[in-house]
């Protein structure tokens, strides 16, 4: 059950970081091939540089959810099992409070743009804009406790996600491999 929820969050987030990415593409293109043509649209810069922030801003969740940040595994694994569950729940607590404190932030900036628009689009509420901020650092809370169960048992057994990720890709290149064999075979 949690690993289905897992593959749907991921799912998702998959989806709406390609889709912002295509749409950057989109706009970027119809920029240029209007700039070329003579006439630039005036909301391209405004309009590129928010869709940029909230591709990245979607786009960490599902990198912390794939464990693709930058991290101190190593050093973590290199320790005594004991001072390992010290220094993995102290940085766990740590990760917590500050994406929380980055949620109430960027929640508390809301009410002060309220009532302001983008600069090009009137129409568009910069509230709207950076409410990005509150929901990704939920976002990166949310995947984090997606991977924590996986990273406790990986820090008990002081593997890396790394070395996971390496036996996974082994262990599927030989299943292609027994299956291009058999393919041969059949032939």
């Amino acid at each position: 059950m949690f690993a289905l929820l897992r593959k749907a969050y991921e799912a998702v987030l998959v989806v709406v970081t390609l889709s912002l990415l295509v749409l950057l593409a989109v706009v970027v293109l119809y920029a240029v091939a209007a700039r070329t043509a003579g006439s630039s649209p005036v909301w391209y810069d405004e309009v590129a540089s928010v869709m940029l922030a909230w591709l990245t801003f979607l786009g960490a969740p599902l990198a912390v959810l794939k464990s693709a940040h930058l991290n101190f595994e190593t050093l973590l694994m290199s320790r005594a099992l004991a001072t390992r569950k010290i220094m993995y729940v102290a940085g766990e607590l740590v990760y917590y409070v500050v994406f929380a404190l980055v949620a109430w932030a960027g929640w508390t900036i809301l009410e002060i743009f309220s009532g302001e628009t983008l600069t090009s689009l009137r129409f568009v509420p910069l509230a709207l804009v950076q409410s990005i901020v509150p929901v990704s650092a939920v976002l990166m809370i949310v995947s984090r406790l997606m991977l924590a169960p996986a990273s406790w048992t990986r820090m008990i057994e002081a593997r890396e996600a790394e070395a996971d990720e390496i036996a996974a890709e082994i262990a599927r290149a030989e299943q292609e491999q027994l299956k291009t064999g058999a393919n041969r075979e059949a032939s």
